[in-house]
């Protein structure tokens, strides 16, 4: 079960819990959200406690990953609750984050040069390359081991070409590189492997970006919600 922790801001005159726990269902998915007293002068101290309340009571009740809230810093407190990864949903937005990219440095997108670097030639980097093919002349393949039955395919499907396995310097000369695994030698690099690093602006519909609760990680709740099958988008 994926669970969701928020902040709740203290009422005066009301008696409230410091830790208080219900399922809630955000856009069909069921979460079980708790929520965490905490007020502008509540000490860390009282915090670090209620967060590993709060993180106990959720294992407890099956949960196994959690969204957390924006600028969270009592992951320690969560014991063996993880936090929800947003690799899965990298991945999946990788090619739109190559476009992203260009649009926003005025690259035209057509004839632009776009590398994938990885270490393996996962379903998600064949997705992505195939992608990439159908949107820009020059596509780049960094693999250290295989990918020529996909430069067959992609010029037999499409008839397009794809550059493996390219020199450091043509490498370096990329308009843009979505790592998929660490690479030194991209400098136009979109780390698609690091989670630490902010994603684009994402967007669900408008009817449904008002049912979203506000104040927790934004990556992390899109992450849950595309694996339930809602329609993930890149801002322009």
């Amino acid at each position: 079960m994926t669970a969701m922790l928020r902040w709740t801001p203290p009422v005066r005159g009301k008696h409230q819990r410091s830790v208080e726990i219900k399922e809630q269902m955000i856009l069909h998915t069921r979460f079980l959200c708790v929520w965490v007293l905490r007020g502008p002068r509540t000490p860390e101290a009282v915090l670090r406690r209620r967060v590993a309340a709060a993180a106990k009571r959720l294992r407890k009740r099956g949960a196994v990953r959690v969204v957390l809230p924006e600028e969270f810093a009592f992951r320690e407190q969560l014991g063996e609750l993880r936090p929800v990864s947003t690799l899965s949903l990298r991945q999946a937005m990788a090619a739109d984050w190559a476009r992203w990219s260009l649009i926003r440095r005025g690259v035209p997108a057509a004839g632009a040069r776009v590398a994938v670097c990885a270490d393996t030639l996962t379903g998600e980097v064949v997705r992505t390359v195939t992608e990439l093919s159908l949107r820009h002349r020059y596509v780049l393949l960094d693999l250290p081991y295989g990918g020529e039955e996909l430069c067959r395919s992609l010029r037999r499907e499409y008839g397009v070409s794809l550059l493996l396995r390219p020199a450091p310097e043509e490498l370096a000369a990329a308009d843009a590189a979505l790592l998929f695994a660490p690479r030194k030698t991209a400098p136009a690099a979109l780390p698609v492997y690091d989670e630490s690093r902010p994603l684009p602006p994402l967007f669900l519909p408008p009817a449904l970006e008002e049912q979203l609760p506000g104040g927790v990680n934004r990556e992390q709740l899109l992450s849950v919600l595309r694996e339930r099958g809602q329609q993930v988008t890149m801002g322009p």
